[in-house]
C-alpha cells in the first residue's frame, strides 16, 4: 500500500477539498495522512478514514511563520518517508520539493489558488516577485500538477510550460432536495472566509436598500470586525446573523434555508478573477440560486448549465437592481433553482474524484 502525505497551512478543520480528496485517495486503496498546523483558537480534529497531524508554530503570520512552518514540515516528512508528497499552494511547496528530494517521494502539486496573485499579495512587488521566483523554482520540479478549475489550470500551463490538470472543488451529490427557509424576511447567504475581495462591504451597504431581506453570513476572518462596524454603521445590524464557522456536515442544512447565495469577488486579485469557488457547488448541490461575478468560469457554468445570476460589476446599485428584480419574479428564480437541480447531478464530487484516482494511479 503506497503512503500519501498531503500537506496545507491551515488548520484542517475547515478543508472541504482535502477532505474529499484524503477520503478519495483512502478508498482507492492509499494510506493517507492529511498535514496542517494548529492555531491558538483550532477546533478539535473530526474523525476520518485517514490520518491527521497538525504541526505547532511559533508564529502565526509574516515570514517568520512561512519559514518556521516549512523547516517543521520537512523535517516531519523526511521521517514520515512517504511515497506520494501532495504540496498544496507554494507555500508548502518548498517543503515537499527537499523531503522528496531526499527520500525519492514523488511531489504533486495541487494548486488552491493564483498564490502570487492574491489580494493579500498582488500589491506588495517585493512578496509578489518571492513567490513568482519560487514557483519558478520549484514547479519544474513536481511530477503532477492540478488545480480547481480550467481558467486557472490553463494560466499555470502557460506560465510554467507544464500540464496542470483540474480536479474542481465539487460537493458530494447530495439527495436531500428540500428547500426549507424560515418565516420572515428571505435570506441572503454568505459562506466562506471574511477576508479582502469578497465583495461584503457591498452586499452590507446594500442591505440598507433592500428592507424585505436579511443576511447569514457563515465563516470567520481577520476581516470580521470592519464588517461588523459597517454593519453598524448601516444600520443593519438587525438583520444580519453572523453564524461563524459551520462544520462542513451541517452546512448543507444551512444553506437549504436560504434564498439567495453569494459569492462577490473583486477583480483586483487575478487569483480571484480565475477563481472557481467551491460555494458555487455548495449553492447548485442544494438548489439554491447565487450571484457570482462575470468572471471566466462562471459565465463557462451559467452557459452549459444556467442556474447562476451574473453581476458585471460589484457596486451596490447593481447588486440591489438585481436582487429587487428577482425578488418580484417568482417564475425566473424556479426557473433558476430548478436549472440548479439538473446541475447537480453532474457537478459532485462522487464523479470529479475519477479524475483524480487517474493522476496519482498514473505515477
Amino acid at each position: 500500500m503506497l503512503d500519501i502525505t498531503a500537506t496545507v497551512t491551515n488548520d484542517l478543520s475547515q478543508d472541504q477539498r482535502m477532505h474529499r480528496i484524503c477520503q478519495s485517495l483512502v478508498d482507492a486503496g492509499y494510506e493517507v495522512t492529511l498535514v496542517g498546523r494548529e492555531l491558538p483558537d483550532s477546533l478539535p480534529l473530526s474523525d476520518h478514514d485517514y490520518y491527521q497531524h497538525r504541526i505547532k508554530c511559533k508564529y502565526n503570520s509574516g515570514k517568520r511563520f512561512y519559514w518556521e512552518y516549512n523547516q517543521k514540515l520537512t523535517a516531519y516528512l523526511k521521517r514520515a518517508k512517504p511515497d506520494i508528497i501532495n504540496s498544496v499552494d507554494l507555500d508548502t511547496l518548498w517543503a515537499g520539493h527537499r523531503a522528496a528530494k531526499a527520500t525519492g517521494a514523488k511531489l504533486v502539486f495541487d494548486a488552491h489558488e493564483y498564490f502570487q496573485e492574491t489580494p493579500e499579495v498582488v500589491d506588495r512587488p517585493l512578496i509578489r516577485w518571492v513567490w513568482k521566483q519560487v514557483g519558478a523554482y520549484l514547479i519544474p520540479k513536481t511530477d503532477a500538477r492540478y488545480t480547481v478549475g480550467p481558467a486557472l489550470a490553463q494560466e499555470l500551463t502557460e506560465l510554467y510550460d507544464l500540464p496542470f490538470q483540474v480536479i474542481r472543488n465539487l460537493p458530494y451529490r447530495q439527495t436531500d432536495r428540500s428547500w426549507n427557509p424560515p418565516k420572515g424576511k428571505p435570506i441572503m447567504l454568505y459562506q466562506g472566509m471574511l477576508n479582502r475581495g469578497r465583495g461584503l462591504k457591498v452586499v452590507i451597504e446594500s442591505l440598507a436598500k433592500l428592507p424585505n431581506w436579511q443576511l447569514w453570513i457563515a465563516g470567520r476572518g481577520d476581516l470580521e470586525g470592519d464588517f461588523r462596524r459597517w454593519a453598524h454603521r448601516y444600520r443593519v445590524d438587525d438583520r444580519i446573523s453572523w453564524l461563524g464557522f459551520i462544520p462542513p456536515e451541517e452546512l448543507p442544512d444551512i444553506t437549504r434555508q436560504a434564498h439567495l447565495g453569494l459569492n462577490l469577488l473583486t477583480a483586483e486579485s487575478p487569483s480571484y478573477y480565475y477563481s472557481l469557488a467551491n460555494k458555487t457547488f455548495d449553492y447548485i448541490q442544494v438548489g439554491l440560486p447565487a450571484v457570482h461575478m462575470a468572471f471566466p468560469e462562471y459565465e463557462r457554468i451559467q452557459a452549459k448549465y444556467g442556474g447562476l445570476l451574473l453581476l458585471e460589476e460589484l457596486s451596490v446599485s447593481a447588486f440591489v437592481e438585481l436582487v429587487d428584480k428577482l425578488h418580484v419574479d417568482t417564475p425566473t428564480y424556479e426557473g433558476l433553482r430548478k436549472q440548479c437541480l439538473v446541475a447537480a447531478e453532474v457537478l459532485n464530487w462522487e464523479r470529479e474524484e475519477e479524475k483524480l484516482i487517474r493522476i496519482y494511479k498514473a505515477l
